[in-house]
């Protein structure tokens, strides 16, 4: 096949020259001349660009919210497209979600309105009766200069308790023939589209065909979410190619819950490991909640932030402390190392020419494990972090550390287990005496770098105090804030 077709609002595309990196939010404004969709930090922070992507998931038509700006339209084939023009009636009534914030004075100067109004239409059409928190979650990637958050959150609370029929909403009126159109788009061939420039990008058609790709094309970018991919083009300005999109395989999105542990195919989203993760990992699943907006968390995917290798990635810490391991697999097979082993040196991963990941295995903790996730940022929604450690203990009947796995990102060029720390702690009766004198062995672990995001002291000391602050709640001192404190812990 040799062109990405998908449906935009009500209309079919189909694009047999493509640009591998052209962004929805360039595709909509500049070519289709919808222009509700706004660009305002090309980055996927502000959420002035969102919109709705509708896909088939075992059969059922599933609508997220995604960043226009940072998701490449190579992305999209055999999906929804829907964009804030799509709301309204055609006599111009508006949708229950734009007239609740008409109603309740939930925009001023307009340029992040649309934004706002698509993330309350997916959260409309998810949830019937939204409590504060999930409100609140759900516009965590929506930044607004101007009223300060309360009257959209009254705008979201009132379009809750107003459902008109369902045959008023373009979405459920239509979802039987959009399931149609789409049945009808999905293939398991493998899409090749050539831009006008020369340069390809790649729809693999399955799993294997992406790993014969790969063979032929090692240097090729595989581009899952695109979270970070989409701003080395946005920011960094780089030319791509060959690009190969691989959102689309369902054999990478599968998640298996056992006895043992969970295994997780690279292409799981955020939002799709939430639930399993909050329920078999508490700490994990918290700290999903802090990685992005939801816009970003339906986008990114676990596997892509290993892959990626960033020494400030968020899951890698947690992953680590929890024994995780990580398969790679290309022509020649899979092989599969401990995570720890994947990340080389900064920039650097053990993966050969050809290979891809394919899937992660995250042991199940003991019920008697202690597991923590903490996340340091300047604001704590949507921001990068400074640094993120992980923590995992198991004692015995006496208090005596069995175990104990301690890694941070954001302390070294790759992420790393604090290794020095964890001998200072094996072993030994899990007290303030001890961890007091453990302390000083982050010293020997990390030499952590002076950036923009923190200085090294800061870096140093926050680790140290970390430590601590484990320590305190397994010792049953709760040291964490609550931030959603309607909702039920």
């Amino acid at each position: 096949m040799t062109s990405i077709r998908f449906i935009l609002n009500g209309e079919d595309i189909a694009l047999s020259s493509l640009d591998p990196t052209e962004t929805l939010l360039d595709f909509l404004r500049l070519k289709r001349r919808l222009t509700g969709s706004k660009e305002g930090c090309a980055e996927g922070d502000c959420g002035a660009c969102t919109v709705l992507v509708g896909r088939l998931v075992s059969g059922r038509l599933v609508y997220e919210t995604v960043n226009a700006c940072i998701r490449f339209v190579g992305s999209l084939n055999a999906t929804h497209v829907v964009t804030v023009e799509h709301l309204a009636a055609k006599d111009g009534t508006l949708h229950p979600v734009q007239q609740a914030m008409v109603d309740c004075h939930g925009s001023q100067c307009g340029f992040c309105t649309p934004g706002f109004v698509m993330s309350l239409y997916g959260l409309w059409l998810t949830s019937e009766n939204p409590s504060r928190a999930e409100i609140e979650r759900a516009l965590q990637g929506n930044l607004c200069r101007c009223t300060g958050y309360e009257p959209i959150v009254k705008a979201a609370e009132q379009v809750a308790r107003i459902r008109p029929s369902a045959l008023f909403d373009p979405l459920e009126r239509e979802r039987a023939e959009i399931i149609a159109r789409l049945e009808e788009l999905v293939s398991h061939e493998t899409i090749l589209v050539n831009g006008c420039d020369g340069r390809t990008l790649v729809v693999p058609g399955s799993v294997e065909a992406l790993a014969n790709t790969l063979a032929a094309h090692p240097k090729a970018t595989v581009v899952a979410g695109a979270t970070d991919v989409g701003l080395w083009v946005t920011k960094q300005m780089r030319v791509l190619d060959p690009v190969v999109f691989i959102n689309h395989l369902e054999d990478l999105q599968r998640t298996t819950v056992k006895p043992e542990g969970i295994t997780l195919g690279a292409g799981v989203s955020y939002s799709s490991a939430f639930e399993i993760l909050r329920r078999e990992i508490p700490a994990f699943g918290r700290l999903i909640e802090r990685i992005g907006g939801q816009q970003v968390r339906n986008m990114g995917t676990i596997g892509g932030n290993i892959a990626n290798g960033s020494p400030i990635g968020d899951s890698p810490p947690a992953l680590i402390a929890l024994s995780a391991t990580v398969t790679l697999r290309s022509t020649s097979g899979t092989r599969t190392m401990p995570l720890e082993d994947f990340f080389i040196d900064y920039g650097k991963q053990d993966r050969q020419p050809g290979e891809f990941v394919e899937s992660l295995f995250v042991p199940r903790p003991k019920a008697t494990s202690h597991v923590a996730v903490y996340k340091i940022t300047k604001r704590r929604d949507e921001d990068i972090s400074a640094l993120c450690g992980a923590f995992h203990l198991e004692t015995d009947a006496d208090g005596v550390v069995t175990h104990i796995r301690i890694a941070f990102g954001g302390m070294a060029g790759t992420p790393k287990r604090a290794r020095s720390v964890e001998a200072a702690l094996y072993g030994k009766p899990f007290t303030q005496a001890t961890v007091d004198a453990a302390r000083d062995a982050f010293d020997r672990d990390y030499q952590p770098l002076t950036d923009w995001r923190a200085t090294a002291d800061y870096r140093q000391l926050t680790a140290k105090n970390l430590l601590t602050r484990f320590f305190l709640e397994v010792s049953g001192t709760p040291q964490e804030l609550q931030r959603f404190a309607t909702e039920e812990a």
